[in-house]
């Protein structure tokens, strides 16, 4: 715990991108980095899942790199943790004990982290579940962590599938977790508005032709522009 790589933090994202962030989602910001053509679109594994599905997670990077059910390293990462990061933990999905339980998550909401990302196994899903941080995990296994160390904090891992690097903007809710890349953050969350007032206009076409249809009205075009020009492609 003396080598200063288990305590420093990587700067968090300027506040405005996370306001405009959060006015989006992570689908959208997947979305935005398929646009920008970005490996794997930012989009963690589907195996993982949220504890809690009516929790929104949204904050900067700090990474854990472990194996073989050792919690050593996420017990000094949550110590060292701050309000406004999530800590991502590159458990290389291991299945045979769990990562943490409800007094680690406990301790890790009472720090003021915004979230949690165990690429891996938990326990106590209940009381991990009912406090307010948003947790994310591959499933549940009722044996104990181990605790050997030293493991690696704030490095670059692999997590769930997605490479992360401290400082990276995370976002995750019930579809699923979106990591994107700190030096494209602006021009992701860009592309991710632009597609965010494509559905918008969807929405109101969708609501004006039940509106219609209802009334008896004549009925608007529902298809989107970029099907009937797939359709039009094909003759």
């Amino acid at each position: 715990m003396a080598e200063n790589k288990y305590l420093d933090l990587p700067e968090l994202i300027p506040e405005e991108l996370i306001e405009r962030a959060k006015k989006l989602s992570p689908a959208q910001l997947c979305d935005g980095m398929a646009a920008l053509g970005i490996e794997r679109n930012g989009c963690m594994d589907a195996s993982l899942m949220a504890l809690d599905e009516n929790k929104v997670m949204i904050g900067t990077a700090c990474t854990v790199d472990t194996e073989d059910g050792d919690n050593f390293p996420i017990h000094v990462a949550i110590y060292a943790g701050k309000p406004g990061y999530v800590l991502c933990v590159a458990g290389k999905g291991y299945t045979e004990r769990a990562y943490m339980g409800d007094l680690m998550g406990g301790a890790a909401e009472a720090v003021g982290l915004n979230g949690i990302i165990i690429d891996g196994y938990v326990r106590d899903k209940v009381g991990l579940s009912n406090l307010d941080i948003p947790i994310y995990a591959k499933g549940f296994m009722q044996r104990s962590p181990a605790k050997k160390g030293p493991g690696e904090i704030n490095t670059v891992v692999t997590c769930a599938g997605v490479k992360v690097h401290p400082g990276d903007l995370v976002m995750g809710d019930y579809d699923g977790v979106t990591v994107v890349p700190r030096e494209r953050i602006e021009e992701v969350l860009e592309a991710a508005e632009k597609k965010g007032s494509y559905e918008t206009k969807r929405r109101e076409t969708i609501a004006e032709y039940k509106e219609c249809r209802k009334k008896g009205l004549p009925l608007p075009d529902l298809a989107p522009g970029w099907v009937k020009e797939m359709l039009e492609g094909k003759k």
